[in-house]
């Protein structure tokens, strides 16, 4: 897999500011392996009036999948689904999301301390993979039910965007142990992380996760 194969526009459902004012902040929210950008933009609406001020994307992952599914993408290939597999696989898609990501800063007149990455599953992963690398460091990095790639080898960070991970205690696509493996890693590189296992939640985001994405949001902004 090379980045030559992505579509590098990764067009997606956007939401404008709720203010109808100039953009201060973008987030940045990236769908899970099989769906698409319209999966995850209603939490930019739901996040919308405690940001009035934000833009909010959802670009499609810029692969399709390899097979049948209504359209859905994704961010690289799943197969074996082993930390290998996904460490390839994020690297692989790093680049096209990160030229993304300054494409979007610079037509916003913004640049990475306005920038907030949301993740939900392998867009999760990706959030990890490509905010933990970006030469300014983002605001913020918010993980819905992801794990992180690459754990092993995540380097000592200079400036790491503070994080959130949010995962449910019965998710059974991305076990719950991934939360606290990433944590510990993610610590260990000099990270700032608020973590949250939720009971009685699988692999999905319910009203607590989108409160405390909002929340930690809008901190991050402040």
């Amino acid at each position: 897999m090379t980045s030559s194969a992505f579509n590098p526009s990764l067009d997606g459902p956007r939401l404008a500011p709720l203010s109808g004012g100039a953009t201060e902040q973008l987030v940045v929210i990236l769908h899970g392996y099989g769906a698409d950008g319209t999966d995850l933009i209603d939490l930019g609406r739901a996040w919308q009036e405690a940001l009035p001020n934000a833009a909010f994307v959802a670009p499609n992952a810029p692969e399709p999948l390899p097979f049948e599914a209504f359209g859905g993408r994704q961010w690289f290939a799943l197969e074996e689904r082993t930390p290998r597999e996904y460490e390839i696989g994020a690297q692989a898609a790093q680049p096209v999301l990160d030229r993304f990501l300054d494409a979007e800063l610079i037509s916003l007149g913004l640049n990475d301390a306005a920038l907030a990455l949301v993740g939900f599953s392998q867009g999760a992963m990706m959030t990890f993979q490509t905010g933990l690398r970006r030469k300014t460091p983002p605001a913020c990095l918010v993980a819905f039910s992801g794990l992180l790639p690459g754990i092993a080898a995540l380097p000592i960070l200079p400036a790491p965007p503070t994080t959130l991970i949010v995962h449910g205690a019965d998710d059974d696509v991305v076990p719950a142990y991934h939360l606290e493996a990433a944590r510990t890693a993610l610590m260990q590189a000099g990270v700032t992380v608020e973590a949250h296992c939720l009971d009685d939640l699988g692999h999905g985001i319910d009203e607590r996760g989108l409160i405390l994405g909002r929340q930690f949001l809008e901190k991050a902004f402040l």
